[in-house]
């Protein structure tokens, strides 16, 4: 079977400035990886490459042995909050609805089935009562839920979520965690981008721990340790001597 996503010598620049330096990834199918590291680190710069969002200053991104514009209907997307423009005149259902145009031809309109995949990803995330709201007059909690809907109702087999817990409570973060371990069992593939350490070894069964470059990549109980995170944070993280977290790095946006 074909890997849901090979990453070979990927740099990025910002105005001549390194964003990623040679990246080499190779993911296996139905798990969900955590990607780690300090503000700054180039943890969003990955996503966006592999959506071909951002020019590559070199390497070569597959998606299932493809390129991004030849199997872009596999990927889900869910872009980090502060990218979107919440003013933007649109109500609920149909920002969820525009997650199944990857599955119309060209002018097509919405089908049955997909007015259907709609409402049932809506009522997955708990907005059923929401769904004819505007998305600027939602809690941050909420317009997170609107996202991850639209990226359920995507279908894909490889799912990049941007800071998927950022600005929901609690109750709302552990929902989302247990939606990814529905997908997973349905032998989908999801990378998360995330920041808070003391969950990242219960969320994921894999860690990339990122700082430009790839410091360590692999099983999350192999790759949290208190080495592998001081390379990765440096004299921004805390370590007690049990290897628990005592202060994290701050939430990033990089």
């Amino acid at each position: 079977m074909s890997l849901p996503l090979t990453i070979e010598n990927l740099t990025v620049h910002y105005q001549k400035k390194p964003a990623l330096w040679g990246v080499d990834l190779k993911l296996e199918a139905g798990q969900i990886v955590g990607i780690i590291g300090p503000n700054g680190a180039g943890k969003s710069t990955l996503i966006k490459a592999v959506m071909d969002l951002l020019p590559l200053s070199s390497g070569v991104i597959k998606v299932f042995d493809k390129s991004f514009s030849k199997n872009r209907k596999r990927i889900g997307y869910m872009p980090q909050r502060e990218s979107i423009d919440w003013d933007f005149p649109v109500n609920v259902f149909d920002v969820v609805l525009m997650g199944r145009y990857g599955h119309l031809k060209w002018f097509q309109r919405p089908r049955s089935e997909d007015i259907e995949k709609t409402w049932s990803c809506i009522e997955k995330v708990k907005l059923t009562p929401f769904a004819n709201r505007q998305i600027s007059n939602l809690s941050g909690g909420q317009q997170q839920r609107v996202f991850l809907a639209r990226a359920l109702a995507q279908e894909s087999d490889l799912y990049l979520m941007d800071e998927p817990f950022a600005a929901i409570d609690s109750a709302t973060e552990t929902a989302t965690i247990e939606l990814f371990r529905e997908l997973k069992e349905q032998g989908k593939t999801i990378i998360v981008v995330h920041h808070d350490l003391a969950t990242a070894r219960r969320y994921f069964d894999s860690l990339l721990l990122l700082n430009k470059q790839v410091v360590a990549f692999g099983p999350t109980q192999e790759v949290f340790t208190g080495d592998r995170l001081q390379q990765t944070y440096g004299g921004k993280l805390t370590i007690l001597e049990d290897q628990s977290i005592a202060a994290s790095a701050e939430p990033s946006i990089g």
